[in-house]
């Protein structure tokens, strides 16, 4: 018979925990949904609101600018110069690579010119073979005048002596015949004199022409620059006008700017300018407007403006000083962007930072 649970011993009986004691064994309760994107919003809030505090940095200039300066952005250029071939040829020699500051009238590269040194040659002894013929044909020329004046003194002799019955009429007509024939003589000598001359002159002109060709095929720099591409190699055969370099002309660097009509009024050729560029924002550099546009137009795309093209623009061309590109030409970096300043009003002094220090 079984014992019944209540008269079971204290000690068989199963300890029961309080429910206060009871491990959590639930997962915590989710975050609500609103806490989820609030961070990742605050981060993109935080970066918009500086990327438009650095694009108004960039846009408008430290500190203001006092009226009567007018500023666009832009970015700094060089002419690019093509330093080509003339005549159709192979590339015997280059003298220059990218990035070399080359001078006017320096070679770059050389052609080859075999077959014009060949044509050289045959010309230069053209004109050897023509000098020498004329020179044997003055020599008979000296011989046959002569003859002419023994001729012309024996046909005297003749006419004198006829007459008086010492010399008969058919010897007068042989005198006569021999002075005559010493005349063709000598004027047939004056002619090929005179051939020889135009065959010397001809020869004389191919040989200035080869020697201006084979001068044509060392290809020189043009101008002061510095070599940007170069598009051939030593070897390959290149039509007539095949580029081999492009040069920048360093002597010519500007930037262009965009203004509004009214400032783009009041600006004129010679008006005193300044570029900052971003890598080089401490060093504003000198500069003059050379050029502005007859007509508006519409902003570029890759200029960029307070009011984004929704106006028409007047193109403005500010131009480095020469004389300062003379000592820094190898500083020169076509394409960097920047702000160009143009004073629209001469009387007004330019603020600290555009204050440029022609000695940096």
């Amino acid at each position: 018979m079984n014992t019944p649970l209540k008269d079971a011993p204290p000690s068989t009986l199963p300890a029961v925990t309080p429910p206060e004691q009871l491990p959590a064994v639930l997962p915590p309760a989710p975050e609500p949904e609103k806490r989820r994107w609030l961070k990742p919003a605050l981060l993109v809030l935080v970066l918009l609101i500086g990327g438009i505090g650095a694009g108004l940095w960039w846009l408008y200039p430290r500190g203001g600018l006092p009226p009567g300066i007018a500023f666009g952005n832009g970015r700094l250029e060089a002419d690019e110069i093509d330093i080509g071939t003339k005549f159709a040829g192979r590339i015997a020699k280059l003298l220059a690579d990218e990035g070399d500051v080359v001078k006017a009238g320096q070679v770059v590269a050389v052609m080859d010119t075999q077959d014009l040194q060949v044509s050289l040659q045959r010309a230069a002894a053209l004109v050897l073979q023509a000098q020498r013929i004329i020179d044997e044909a003055q020599a008979n020329l000296v011989q046959q005048d002569t003859q002419v004046l023994l001729a012309r003194q024996q046909l005297d002799r003749a006419r004198a002596l006829v007459p008086k019955g010492f010399e008969t009429r058919e010897v007068l007509d042989q005198r006569q015949q021999q002075l005559d024939g010493a005349l063709a003589a000598r004027h047939a000598t004056i002619a090929r004199i005179e051939q020889a001359k135009f065959a010397m002159e001809a020869a004389t002109h191919d040989v200035r022409l080869y020697q201006v060709n084979i001068a044509d095929n060392s290809l020189v720099a043009p101008k002061d620059g510095r070599v940007q591409y170069r598009v051939a190699n030593v070897g390959e055969v290149l039509p007539a006008g095949g580029k081999v370099f492009t040069i920048l002309d360093t002597g010519y660097v500007y930037m262009d700017i965009y203004l509004p009509t009214l400032d783009a009024g009041r600006v004129r050729p010679g008006s005193d300018a300044r570029i900052v560029l971003d890598a080089y924002p401490a060093y504003p550099i000198p500069c003059h407007v050379v050029f502005i546009a007859s007509q508006a137009q519409f902003t570029p795309k890759d200029v960029e403006t307070k009011n984004e093209r929704d106006k028409l623009m007047f193109r403005v061309r500010v131009r480095v000083d020469p004389e300062l590109l003379k000592t820094r030409a190898d500083k020169v970096r076509s394409g960097l962007p920047g702000v160009g300043y143009v004073r629209t009003d001469p009387a007004v002094a330019w603020p600290p930072f555009l204050q440029a220090d022609a000695t940096k």
